[in-house]
């Protein structure tokens, strides 16, 4: 095989690793070449073990189909590095993700070409990360990764469910977009049984399954999914109530205050709500203490007796 028909494959597998599926058509404008020639290195990534997937008539094309075995990625240098940073502080809230992570972080390093060596060490020395310890719920990343995958191929799911309050049941979905706030991660979804969207936190997720059946993709109501998610948080019901008057605009305080955009709500051009009601009295501190302004408050007994508590043990502090 030519060296120009080596980097030309090469060129291809890259290309078939950023999309589900590409019509010969268009892999043949990227390598100009001809779709015959595309069709030709097609066969010889296959003789190589690559599976690839291909589909004839005016709508086919090619897809890396998923095989026995992990095969080679190729990154460019940009994607490289994304991806060793990206391992070194592996994102939180996952069972088991940080030695995971270590592990393909030493198999990435022992490839990397030694001008993108030098720069992932500059960056992870340059990075610190702060460890608190953490007794909260964590997610499996198997679950997540199934999520995600069915999220993105819009295959229905079946999964066991068990809320805050309330006996475990079977849920049947059509799984839309993953959200992360925090340490929790969390499923937005079309319930099929209820007929409406609902918020699934990963931890109480239990027995999924992949039906195989997929739809087409069914718009999130409104807004982006994020935003979705972080209003029905704060609209779920909660322990202790605390709601917040703050006398600046709500654009002004969701640009510069810390806390989901859904827990904010105008009142007026200069006045606005937010409610940093929680099932957790520290972290209605945490949200109220993040205002960075004045406010005035509306909250259970529980969370003012809990406010003045630690507003004199901190005055004591500093006396």
């Amino acid at each position: 095989m030519t060296s120009d028909t080596t980097a030309r494959m090469l060129r291809l597998l890259s290309l078939l690793q950023t999309r589900r599926e590409w019509a010969g058509l268009d892999l043949a404008d990227r390598l100009g070449v001809t779709v015959r020639t595309v069709r030709r290195d097609i066969d010889r990534l296959r003789e190589l073990g690559y599976p690839v997937d291909g589909t004839r008539g005016l709508g086919g094309g090619y897809r890396l189909a998923s095989g026995a075995d992990l095969p080679p990625l190729l990154l460019d240098d940009e994607e490289a590095v994304a991806v060793a940073v990206a391992l070194r502080t592996a994102a939180g809230g996952l069972t088991g993700i940080e030695e995971t992570a270590l592990r393909a972080l030493a198999k990435l390093e022992q490839v990397l070409p030694r001008r993108l060596r030098g720069q992932v060490s500059a960056l992870q020395g340059a990075v610190a990360g702060i460890t608190w310890e953490d007794r909260g719920p964590r997610s499996d990343p198997a679950l997540l990764a199934m999520l995600a995958v069915a999220c993105r191929d819009h295959e229905i799911l079946t999964f066991d469910y068990t809320p805050r309050h309330g006996a475990t049941a079977a849920r049947r979905v059509e799984p839309c977009h993953l959200v992360s706030s925090g340490r929790l991660w969390y499923l937005l979804a079309h319930d099929l049984g209820r007929d409406d969207w609902r918020v699934f936190r990963l931890d109480r997720i239990s027995a999924p399954g992949p039906t195989g059946r997929r739809v087409p993709p069914r718009p999130v109501p409104g807004d982006a999914p994020a935003d979705f998610v972080a209003r029905r948080l704060s609209a779920a019901p909660t322990r202790y109530r605390a709601v917040a008057t703050v006398r600046v605009s709500a654009g002004h305080l969701g640009a510069h205050a810390r806390g989901p955009a859904g827990r904010i709500r105008p009142v007026s051009d200069d006045t606005c709500l937010v409610d940093a009601s929680d099932d957790s009295l520290a972290r209605i501190a945490q949200t109220l203490a993040a205002l960075g302004t004045d406010y005035s408050l509306d909250a259970d007994p529980d969370v003012v007796r809990y406010l003045r508590d630690t507003a004199t043990r901190t005055l004591r502090a500093v006396d």
